[in-house]
């Protein structure tokens, strides 16, 4: 476990971290600032880079004996993912979540950090730099939505639409392969509304705090959800893997499907059928 002075320090070194290295940037690029990863819209940014430095070097501080996954060093070196199985304390950042939002000029970004002991989440924070607030929760107490002055307001979902005709969700469409893509997108008139925020961060915030009652993704990058899947079960969500699985933060394929309620789930998961 880690204690709540580890946990403040945590937060701590995020929002300063946010404020020094990430905002001046923002909406402040230049081309030669910005470069491709895997994809043409997978982007990394100079401040990227210098965040996810910064931050693991406060983390070495605050916890001498974890291991740190950064998705930044994964992308140069993918071996450092096999460290989220390691015994002990692992702790998984992505600096700037949503960099393609970020490196357009959009505010939708964040920075989300995890805590894993012996591999299971037991702190994640979902950071918003632009608004300095954040959501986070651990493992057994509950979710909470926190602001700079100190005040606090525990997350609780409340039962979502009776009709699925009136629920709004986040369905990743360009993450899944063209066929899948098609077979989901002819469920989406089901919905009253559904889309894709390109940022996990944000994504998990507006689960947590019942603005969207489900999220379908089909990429399991740790640093994208396993703060955020924790941060929705203490808020009341359910979170499986399409064929029943629970989350794990070791999974690296399947498809992830968060629900407001189990019943709810259960009929989202016949909708979209298993892959």
């Amino acid at each position: 476990m880690i204690s709540d002075d580890q946990m403040t320090a945590l937060i701590e070194t995020v929002r300063d971290v946010a404020r020094v290295e990430i905002l001046p940037h923002f909406r402040n690029l230049d081309a030669l600032q910005i470069d491709s990863k895997s994809a043409p819209d997978d982007l990394v940014t100079i401040a990227d880079r210098a965040a996810e430095l910064a931050i693991s070097k406060a983390v070495h501080s605050i916890l001498p004996d974890a291991a740190i996954i950064g998705e930044e060093a994964v992308s140069s070196d993918k071996s450092v993912l096999a460290r989220v199985k390691e015994p002990g304390l692992v702790v998984v950042i992505d600096p700037i979540d949503g960099t393609w939002n970020y490196a357009n000029g959009i505010a939708t970004y964040g920075v989300i950090l995890a805590v894993i002991e012996d591999g299971q989440c037991i702190f994640g924070l979902l950071y918003d730099p632009s608004y300095d607030d954040w959501i986070m929760a651990t493992k057994g107490e509950g979710a909470f939505f926190c602001r700079p002055d100190g005040t606090k307001r525990a997350l609780q979902l409340a039962p979502p639409p009776d009709k699925l005709s009136d629920c709004f969700g986040f369905v990743g469409l360009y993450l899944f392969g063209k066929e899948r893509q098609a077979q989901l997108a002819a469920a989406l008139p089901s919905f009253r509304r559904s889309m894709t925020l390109r940022c996990s961060c944000h994504e998990y915030r507006m689960l947590a705090q019942g603005a969207s009652q489900f999220c379908l993704n089909g990429m399991l990058n740790v640093w994208d959800h396993a703060a955020g899947v924790l941060i929705y079960q203490e808020a009341g969500g359910v979170a499986r893997l399409l064929d029943g699985r629970n989350y794990d933060p070791v999974m690296r394929k399947g498809h992830l499907l968060t629900a407001a309620s189990e019943p709810l789930w259960e009929e989202l998961s016949e909708l979209f059928g298993e892959a």
